[in-house]
């Protein structure tokens, strides 16, 4: 009897602990680590002289690595420089002559104020006057039609300008600089190769931070907020190893479960979409899959 009983004990206990197995070990979402990944391209065509990168280097945000051949835009805007300086000198000799005119003009005016004073003295002439008049009129045609002169220079120097300030921009992009912290996934491109503009270099994402996609039934959601802290797991040989997670983003809308989901049930479930946000201290990469305890139902 007493073993009869000892042996119902045990099968309770063993009930009670699968039980509690079955509710409290199946986490509230399964899915895989992303990044997001930035493939910077070439901004200019030539020759790569250096390209110092490599697969799994980390690469700070403005570090310079790589240089384009710059030759023939470096001796373009040399050209353009040099015929900025010629026409330049046209605009300065068109200039000199408007300061001359505009010299007789105010002479011209000087002279016409005093014969105004002596008519009114009654010791000038109308025929003075008017020679002056006829004069100044003269002089202000003639300035227009030097200013008329240099307005095409001016707008050809306006030109010139324009096309240096490209050559600049084209120069600088040829150094390559890259715009992210992050550690470079792929290299495409070696040193020595001819790059054109748009042609993929390297492709590099920023892995201190990952997001882990899950998805999770619509009876869940209540018990889902942005900014709610959570739990993420993954294998680490017989164990899990935890890290502490944020929900940044949850689905507006629902959408069947992906087939990385693996009972056949579940796959014909509608369910929505949820970023969880995850330190890395290296040990997770894209892909890796994971799940997400959410703390507050454990």
């Amino acid at each position: 009897m007493k073993i009869t009983k000892l042996i119902l004990g045990i099968l309770l206990i063993a009930s009670t602990l699968i039980s509690c197995n079955n509710d409290n070990n199946k986490a509230d979402g399964y899915g895989n680590f992303e990044a997001t990944e930035t493939i910077i391209s070439a901004e200019s065509n030539g020759k790569l002289l250096q390209f110092s990168i490599e697969e799994g280097q980390t690469i700070q945000k403005g570090t310079v690595v790589g240089l384009i051949d710059t030759i023939q835009l470096a001796l373009k805007k040399e050209q353009l420089i040099a015929s900025k300086k010629s026409i330049s000198s046209k605009s300065r000799n068109v200039l000199s002559q408007i300061n001359v005119l505009r010299a007789q003009l105010k002479t011209a005016e000087i002279s016409k104020l005093r014969i105004e004073n002596l008519i009114k003295s009654n010791a000038g002439t109308q025929k003075q006057l008017d020679d002056i008049n006829g004069q100044v009129n003269v002089i202000n045609q003639q300035i227009m039609s030097v200013e008329t002169q240099n307005a095409p220079i001016l707008n050809e120097i306006k030109s010139i300008n324009a096309q240096i300030k490209q050559l600049e921009d084209q120069l600088q992009k040829s150094i390559i600089t890259n715009p992210i912290k992050g550690t470079v996934l792929v290299k495409y491109a070696e040193p020595y190769e001819i790059t054109t503009f748009g042609k993929p270099l390297y492709k590099i994402a920023n892995l201190s931070l990952m997001e882990l996609r899950v998805y999770v039934s619509e009876t869940q959601l209540p018990s889902i907020k942005i900014g709610q802290n959570v739990t993420v797991k993954i294998d680490a040989g017989e164990t899990m190893k935890n890290f502490d997670g944020t929900i940044t983003w949850v689905a507006s809308e629902a959408e069947f479960t992906p087939k990385i989901i693996q009972t056949k049930e579940e796959r014909v479930n509608l369910v929505y979409a949820v970023k969880v946000t995850v330190k890395n201290d290296g040990s997770l990469k894209i892909g890796m899959p994971a799940e997400m305890w959410i703390n507050n139902i454990q």
